[in-house]
């Protein structure tokens, strides 16, 4: 609609036209004091200013009709944060001072208690298999004591961590991750189960799917070291998600030359799986952060918290532009109405 912005300079023209034709109209004063005064530089000036205020208001009122748009820092909606934390035997490696979970659990308390005001932050553990370790809530001290609860695990159920934590952020979804094998892969019949499946369960509602990253109230941030050893595929888990709108922000911790960690008469290669991580948050139009040390991770939680309290938003900004229109209009009018003088002749 920008295309009307050509009626400005019609404007403009038909404008310099009528001043020309008033030059050229003879007229008549009964005092040469008429004529002094209607030529004062001042008024000269001041004629101008009520048609130049039209126009603007003209301006301003087609660029109202084109729907103009401006990306604008504004308070983030974010109510409920699902913080999930793999607490795998990979997270005992040591390439990370002092070593990969308890670094990770610093980072937790500082996210905990650095949180934004009015945000709940729920907590899911997953090792070979998921567990909520503590439903959302916005008391800092259960956070924090379930944080100081993580105990490692054999196995990474990346997936059966994203089904626990998409229950705990839409608990009324009718997502049940219990009905999915944590342990090993699961059938289709029993991830249709979890998923709420219409077709197999008639007395749930049927799911009708939403664009990606739509879910304006809540978020899940995934944090983990190394690849899926058990459980359900986590692309998979991240398209259920995608389908919901809830974004994912994944974050990978640990150097990417990996580390090799061991016991009594055992050891294991481990290494960062970085491709999952990113397209987990590509699929969900969440983001991938890289923390390889400790310092690194905490870095990584202030910036995700900081997302949280403010957000980048691509607003319509229609109405300050019609309000400018309409204040414009009434300055225009009103000027006009104040300086006029009705036109004296005389024969």
């Amino acid at each position: 609609m920008l295309w009307l912005l050509l009626a400005a300079p019609a404007l403009v023209g038909a404008y310099v036209l009528l001043l020309r034709r008033r030059r050229h109209t003879a007229l008549r004063y009964a005092t040469l004091d008429l004529i002094r005064q209607a030529m004062a530089p001042g008024r000269q000036v001041r004629r101008h200013i009520p048609p130049f205020l039209f126009l603007l208001a003209m301006i301003m009122a087609i660029v109202a009709i084109a729907r103009p748009t401006a990306r604008i820092t504004l308070p983030s909606l974010q109510q409920t944060i699902i913080l999930a934390v793999d607490v795998s035997l990979s997270m005992g490696a040591t390439d990370v001072d002092p070593d990969r979970l308890t670094a990770a659990q610093a980072a937790a308390r500082a996210f905990v208690e650095e949180r934004p005001p009015d945000v709940r932050i729920g907590l899911v553990a997953f090792g070979g298999s998921a567990m909520l370790a503590q439903s959302p809530t916005d008391n800092r001290k259960d956070l924090l004591a379930a944080i100081d609860r993580f105990q490692l695990q054999r196995g990474t159920a990346t997936g059966s961590a994203l089904y626990a934590s998409i229950a705990a952020l839409l608990p009324g979804s009718g997502i049940d991750p219990e009905s999915v094998n944590l342990k090993a892969a699961p059938s289709r019949n029993a991830v249709r189960d979890a998923l709420g499946d219409s077709t197999r369960r008639p007395d749930r509602k049927e799911f009708t799917p939403v664009a990606p990253g739509s879910f304006k109230t809540g978020a899940i941030i995934l944090m983990s070291d190394g690849r899926r050893t058990t459980g359900p595929d986590p692309l998979s888990a991240a398209r259920m998600a995608a389908e919901r709108g809830v974004r994912v922000f994944t974050v990978g911790f640990g150097t990417k030359e990996g580390a090799i960690i061991g016991g009594e008469g055992w050891s294991f290669y481990v290494r960062l799986d970085e491709e999952t991580l990113q397209a987990i948050a590509d699929v969900t139009h969440g983001a991938y952060f890289h923390a390889g040390s400790a310092e690194d991770l905490k870095k990584v939680y202030r910036d995700l918290n900081a997302r949280f309290v403010l957000e980048r938003k691509d607003l319509e900004i229609t109405s300050l532009f019609a309000a400018a229109a309409a204040a414009l209009l009434l300055v225009s009018a009103g000027l006009s109405l104040a300086w006029s003088n009705p036109t004296l002749r005389a024969d």
